[in-house]
């Protein structure tokens, strides 16, 4: 059976009026509001088929219709009328990322907030991930007879400082000359490289400090592989929580368990791989979020990704508004980005 444009009009229509109102949409609601020139009768036929062919679904009997995550991704991926987010929002969100220049990790973090307050649902934002930027500079800093602090800047601006003991007082000249060659021999790699690099490399270059390095360089990578890990916030879990949908106590417990579980949220946004992607329902691998739809986008450095936003609602999601704001944010990120990171 073909889903003539009929049947298309008809679906498309079901699905606006349910993400608008969360009722099971009726025949005779389809025929007042949207299709005025088709009688209630056809239909009330055409949506036999569509539940037929999976697109809809009855919750209970007597009821209208609601769509199935099967009508929600045909709607996604072709009905929908797909808008640009209008000049007055990406003014704002431009403004508000100028307004946060400073920490990434802090203009992050705003972006989060700007995503469930402009859309309404819960958000969820990685903070760049260390082990894909690049090495810009590396100090090591004397801070007294047996510690030493290295600090690591990569090319994305993040700094991260590690305290390394040592087992001997190493002078701050020797310290400086350690530095340099490592600046001379690493710039440029990206942290992953770093981690799995064979430092025996680096033997005709570390003559006289050869024990130092031997002394150091564990440490150094520890700190490294430590820092893999990238920071994770939401914002907006009360917005879900005002949604007809959560009125069920274990439905909303189970969705503030999952904003709970920080290693969850982590392999969610490091599967993020695409500018922008939407999950839906069932398509979801985590079984919590089976009954939500996830629109996830990245957001790049130099071209390369370093990190992922997301907005989690429920399959009724507004989904033209997410994408167009999804898109908009991580458009304005990537941008501010390149401008306030000194290359």
């Amino acid at each position: 059976m073909s889903l003539g444009s009929r049947k298309q009009l008809i679906l498309q229509a079901i699905i606006e009026d349910y993400i608008n109102t969360a009722e099971p949409v009726g025949s005779r609601t389809v025929s007042k509001k949207y299709l005025t020139d088709v009688s209630s009768a056809t239909i009330r036929n055409e949506m036999a088929d569509l539940e037929e062919m999976g697109y809809i679904e009855q919750p209970h009997t007597s009821a209208g219709r609601i769509p199935s995550d099967k009508g929600y991704r045909l709607y996604v991926d072709h009905l929908m009328s797909q808008k640009a987010i209008n000049q007055k929002d990406n003014d704002f969100i431009r403004k508000e990322f100028m307004d946060t220049i400073g920490e990434i990790d802090r203009l992050i973090k705003h972006a989060s907030k700007l995503l469930s307050s402009m859309t309404k649902y819960t958000s969820i934002a990685m903070a760049p991930q260390f082990k894909r930027t690049c090495l810009k500079h590396l100090q090591i800093i004397k801070v007294d007879s047996f510690n030493i602090l290295a600090v690591i800047v990569t090319d994305a601006g993040i700094v991260k400082n590690s305290v390394i003991r040592s087992e001997q007082d190493i002078d701050i000249d020797t310290l400086d000359k350690i530095s340099k060659i490592l600046n001379e021999k690493l710039l440029g790699l990206s942290i992953e490289e770093l981690v799995k690099m064979d430092f025996s490399e680096l033997d005709n270059s570390i003559n006289g400090y050869k024990q130092i390095f031997t002394e150091i360089l564990p440490e150094l990578l520890q700190a490294l592989k430590y820092s893999e890990r990238a920071e994770i916030y939401y914002d907006g879990a009360a917005n879900l929580l005002e949604l007809p949908e959560y009125n069920d106590v274990q439905k909303a417990k189970d969705f503030l368990n999952v904003l709970d579980e920080n290693d969850l949220l982590f392999d969610i946004l490091n599967d993020v791989s695409k500018d922008t992607s939407v999950i839906i329902g069932k398509e979801n691998k985590v079984h919590q979020l089976k009954n939500c739809s996830l629109i996830t986008a990245t957001y790049s450095f130099n071209g390369k990704i370093i990190g992922s936003v997301g907005v989690v609602g429920p399959t009724r999601m507004k989904y033209s508004k997410v994408i167009s704001v999804v898109d908009c944010l991580t458009q304005n990120l990537n941008d501010i980005l390149s401008k306030i990171i000194k290359t």
